[in-house]
């Protein structure tokens, strides 16, 4: 390991279109021509787009997603996926390694009676991959692509591929070894390259790829050349796998893929490092998606969006066996080609981290404050007063924030802002997340306090993967603070903090197949109510009054749901908004704490078959619809309206007075957008309005 080199930069030249020639050739970034990811001086991009006028789409931004096997991303990362290439943002995907496995193409029944060959099984993924994009994109699965040897920042060569027709669609090849098997010990891995068992992970070149120079990366080196890839792509948002899925509680078995687990760790620390160390370069913002384990979960899309995400993967296992790409490897992968839709992950998607909706509240003053995960650090935008200029994004000190901030407003009236954070050691062992939390140093300030830990439920990240929830955070009747989240035995652990400022210890409060992150909020009586999902329904807990220990877990009786879960305090008790699986429809319930948490009743308010988190505040709903983009509700019957937005993560809404809304998202070009609506029967939202300057590549 050969910490602090600085590796040759990542690309010399990348092919625009097939009539360039390949001493020539340039790397597409948003659209503009450039030069090599080496440190060239890059090509003159042209000028900037004017600012985004209200009610405008805004800049598309642009989109990074950094995969471990080639089809991940079909599976898991659609449909936001193809809602970015259809919207026109320049997209990049990553592929760590080549997918090998045993090298068999073919399907189970005839895989016996086929003979092994791991580069051209390698290739046949990759034609598989080349295929379904070009299909996503111009309607073609043959559309053609330019493919290029480049050099990486890590000392070895990738492949970059450039879609002819939509050159804003490239494709990168890193191509080392895949581990083979989900949950085993396979020193030759990512897994093992991380945990030190091997120094480097060699190269798994596929048989059509123009790479013909073999290599390995140190784990420095792997890191190094991702970095390189942001460098080049100066990418606003990053897609990338869950580094800490769990296990299953039976056999104790990863919940996913160890490539999925160790190569979304090395994407996250190369990350943190090209935000350190990269300084020309735009704010950018992260999504996690969840893997194999979608399928123990309610089917989050509707029949129509779970066609569309299916047909990719049919494209991807080559079901009508011609031979569009010319290649005598076979042009995808007939491993899958017996079931494309695996194992129910394409009825779904989800996002592993980055779904809570309290990051935008509002203070006595009607100011309005935001708060969201950009390079790794929380940045707050700030409105001073009903009608004041905004201000931000200010990054607060402190690095290592994992996607999703949520903001609560303590009984002196200061916000508090809580999160987790992951720090990585000298050791492997040494990787950590912990649940964080700063507090304003006065109320309407603009300066925030020192970080402060609670520390995580969780023994040890061998234990359960250090997968724990964001925490859900409320503050009841009697001004006491508490934050809770679903730890890796999927079971809810809360602290709370004590009249003196300290903090109690990480208590046990039960329930079993918690998924997701648990939300908490407090009734009209002031006492907390605290409520998560299963796999098959909703659990609750709540105080019997303000200030008491929390009551014992409660089935609520409401029907399976998918993720995640929304709640606010209202009509006296807390009322639940979440999807219908298989619909994408909203769903709404009132719970209600006198004598017992129980549901008072359960009401379908429709929607636009979307998936994900909702926000409500007021007369206010909105969540993302089907295309990716944001749709909102402005009253109960009123039709759904869809916006030209589509963002990261959740939608976020807050009262800012009496009778007024305000409802926020940050887009794919990591920029905030806000809006507002008088909370009245014949409301309407105001146009949107982005915050700060324009996100752009420098």
């Amino acid at each position: 390991m050969e910490r602090g080199h600085r590796w040759a930069g990542l690309v010399k030249g990348v092919a625009l279109c097939a009539a360039v020639a390949a001493a020539g050739m340039l790397v597409l970034r948003a659209g503009a021509a450039v030069d090599g990811l080496d440190g060239s001086p890059a090509a003159p991009a042209g000028p900037d787009p004017a600012p985004v006028a209200a009610g405008a789409v805004p800049d598309p931004g642009r989109v990074v997603q950094i995969i471990a096997h080639p089809d991940d991303d079909l599976y898991f990362m659609n449909p936001d996926l193809r809602y970015s290439i259809s919207a026109g943002h320049p997209v990049t995907s990553v592929y760590l390694t080549a997918g090998e496995a045993d090298g068999v193409n073919a399907t189970p029944s005839k895989g016996a009676g086929t003979a092994p060959d791991k580069p051209a099984y390698a290739e046949a993924r990759q034609n598989g991959i080349r295929a379904a994009y070009a299909k996503m994109a111009t309607g073609d699965r043959s559309s053609a692509w330019n493919r290029t040897v480049v050099p990486t920042k890590g000392g070895g060569h990738a492949e970059v591929d450039v879609l002819v027709a939509n050159p804003r669609v490239n494709l990168v090849w890193l191509q080392l070894r895949e581990a083979g098997h989900g949950y085993a010990d396979v020193p030759d891995s990512l897994h093992g390259l991380w945990d030190g068992k091997v120094a480097r992970l060699e190269s798994m070149l596929s048989s059509g790829t123009p790479v013909t120079q073999r290599f390995a990366y140190s784990k420095d080196q792997v890191v190094q050349t991702l970095v390189g890839v942001l460098e080049q792509y100066t990418p606003t948002t990053v897609r990338f796998q869950d580094p800490t899925p769990g296990r299953y509680p039976d056999t104790r078995q990863y919940a996913d893929h160890q490539d999925h687990i160790y190569g979304a760790r090395f994407v996250q620390m190369a990350t943190a490092v090209y935000a350190k160390d990269v300084k020309d370069r735009p704010h950018f913002a992260v999504q996690n998606y969840v893997g194999y384990f979608n399928s123990s979960l309610p089917s989050a899309l509707d029949p129509q969006e779970a066609k569309e995400k299916l047909d990719s993967l049919d494209t991807y296992a080559w079901l009508d066996r011609q031979n569009h790409c010319g290649s005598p490897a076979g042009c995808g992968d007939l491993k899958v080609s017996d079931h494309p839709a695996g194992n129910r992950w394409t009825d779904s998607i989800n996002y592993a981290r980055g779904t809570g909706t309290n990051w935008l509240t509002s203070d006595k003053d009607h100011g309005l404050w935001a708060f969201k995960v950009l390079d790794g650090q929380v940045a707050v935008w700030h409105r001073p007063g009903p009608v004041g200029p905004w201000r931000g994004p200010d990054l607060l000190p402190g690095t290592g924030m994992d996607p999703g901030a949520s903001a609560v407003t303590l009984k002196d009236g200061r916000i508090a802002v809580f999160g987790t954070r992951t720090s990585f050691g000298a050791r492997p062992a040494d990787y950590r997340r912990e649940v964080v939390y700063t507090v304003q140093k006065t109320p309407g300030a603009d300066g925030f306090g020192e970080w402060h830990s609670l520390g995580t439920p969780e023994p040890a990240d061998e234990a359960w993967t250090s997968d724990i929830s964001a925490p859900a955070v409320s503050v009841d009747g009697a001004g006491q603070l508490a934050a809770y989240v679903r730890d890796g035995a999927s079971s809810l652990r809360g602290r709370v903090q004590q009249a003196d400022g300290g903090w109690g210890p990480w208590e046990k409060h039960g329930g079993e197949d918690l998924h997701g992150a648990p939300v908490t909020a407090t009734d009209g009586s002031g006492r907390r109510v605290v409520l998560s999902a299963t796999s098959r329904t909703v659990v609750g807990w709540a105080q019997p009054k303000p200030g008491a220990p929390l009551g014992r877990v409660t089935a609520t009786g409401l029907p399976d749901t998918t993720l995640p879960l929304t709640a606010e305090g209202r009509e006296g008790g807390v009322r639940l908004w979440f999807r219908k699986p298989g619909s994408g429809n909203v769903r709404t319930a009132l719970m209600t704490a006198d004598g017992g948490l129980r549901v008072n009743h359960m009401t379908d308010l429709g929607g636009l078959n979307g998936f994900g988190s909702v926000t409500a505040s007021g007369h206010v709903l909105a969540g993302r619809t089907a295309g990716g983009q944001l749709g909102a509700e402005v009253g109960p019957g009123r039709p759904w309206g869809r916006s030209p937005l589509m963002f990261v993560g959740a939608p976020s809404s807050t009262m800012t007075g009496k009778n007024m809304v305000s409802l926020a998202v940050v887009g794919l070009d990591a920029r905030l957008y806000v809006t507002s609506s008088t909370d009245a029967p014949d409301a309407y939202l105001a146009p949107w309005q982005p915050v700060g300057p324009r996100n752009a590549a420098p």
